[in-house]
């Protein structure tokens, strides 16, 4: 029996990281992953529409409510809510993954390796999407062997290659970790000061300490005063984005923009690291010609970024702000993406482009 690629978010892992958040988050997705069990999808989806009245932006229970929307048997729904969070998180590899499942369950391929390589895009280490999209290559490696065979009984070495692929397909699913699943943007409750405000942020945990939990058969930290490897859990009163790290890639993003207004090429350059991707499929010498050319040529230039959103996920960064530029009379105000890595000390600039 052919299975589907794996979802990335399970049930269990949104228990596990809603308890660690707190007493309060805990009660709201439990009822609705319990209703999802006993196969109460009306309800569970009731349920889920309340919370996210007051909440909106949550991307933990939007990913819930798209998860129970599939299991009801409601494709197009879950399709829809998936699609309207890759418009309000176009960030996040996990949206696009569950999408690309969904479209996988279909049959509709094509859309799905679009899917999964959308989520790719947004985090080229997200390794479910790289086994999805492998999975999906099989496929149409199947089919083709497939139609192969249709045409010509007589090649002996289609059969074997067939075989094989059907093989290597049917794979054991594992699950989303609860520290990746951490790293997804809650709703804010309540707003904070707009000087210290990440756009893209956790919530506080709630002052009140969390209870204890009850023995699971695999518990996310160890008893002992040391956690498990690789997962985060969340302290009373800290956020759960690396706020220094945060500042670090915003810092480096002004002086990229400072470097560019001054004209100052050396510090420019600077700014992009050695894997630096130009658009347009450009060397990486033809593109720093090019650029040297429009920024000598300006007599002046005036660099001002706005609204500048930032996710840090491990050594990786992306970066979304509104870029007002002026030269030479010419005003052009765009949104501009940057994704960026840390190499060494620095955070540098691998990837660029308008919209976003």
């Amino acid at each position: 029996m052919r299975k589907s690629p794996r979802i990335a978010v399970c049930l269990l892992s949104l228990l596990l990281t809603s308890f660690l958040a707190g007493k309060a988050w805990a009660d709201e997705f439990s009822d609705v992953a319990q209703l999802s069990r006993e196969g109460k999808f009306a309800e569970a989806l009731a349920k889920a529409e309340v919370y996210l009245s007051s909440r909106p932006k949550d991307a933990q229970m939007r990913l819930l409510k798209g998860l129970v929307q599939r299991d009801a048997g409601k494709p197009a729904d879950a399709i829809s809510t998936f699609m309207r969070m890759n418009e309000d998180f176009p960030e996040l590899p996990e949206p696009y993954n569950n999408l690309g499942v969904i479209y996988a369950d279909q049959n509709q391929l094509d859309k799905a390796r679009t899917a999964f390589e959308m989520a790719l895009r947004t985090n080229p280490s997200y390794s479910t999407a790289h086994e999805n999209l492998a999975d999906v290559y099989g496929r149409l490696s199947s089919a083709a062997y497939n139609k192969a065979l249709q045409i010509d009984l007589s090649n002996a070495a289609v059969a074997p290659k067939l075989a094989l692929v059907r093989q290597i397909i049917t794979l054991n699913p594992t699950k989303l970790s609860a520290a990746q699943l951490a790293a997804l943007p809650k709703a804010q409750p309540a707003p904070v000061a707009p000087a210290t405000q990440v756009a893209i942020a956790a919530p506080k945990a709630s002052p009140e300490p969390a209870p204890k939990a009850a023995p699971m058969p695999e518990p996310a930290v160890k008893p002992a005063r040391e956690p498990a490897p690789k997962v985060r859990k969340p302290v009373d009163d800290a956020p759960l984005v690396d706020t220094t790290a945060n500042r670090e890639v915003e810092q480096a993003v002004q002086r990229w923009a400072t470097a560019w207004g001054d004209k100052d090429l050396k510090g420019y350059f600077a700014a992009y690291g050695r894997d630096f991707d130009p658009a347009g499929k450009q060397s990486r010498n033809a593109w720093e010609d090019e650029r040297r050319a429009r920024i000598e040529g300006k007599a002046n230039i005036s660099i001002q970024l706005t609204d500048v959103q930032t996710l840090v996920r491990g050594n990786t960064a992306l970066v979304k702000f509104r870029q007002n530029y002026r030269a030479n009379g010419i005003a052009i105000s765009s949104r501009k993406t940057l994704e960026m890595v840390r190499q060494g000390d620095n955070w540098k600039i691998i990837r660029e482009a308008v919209g976003g």
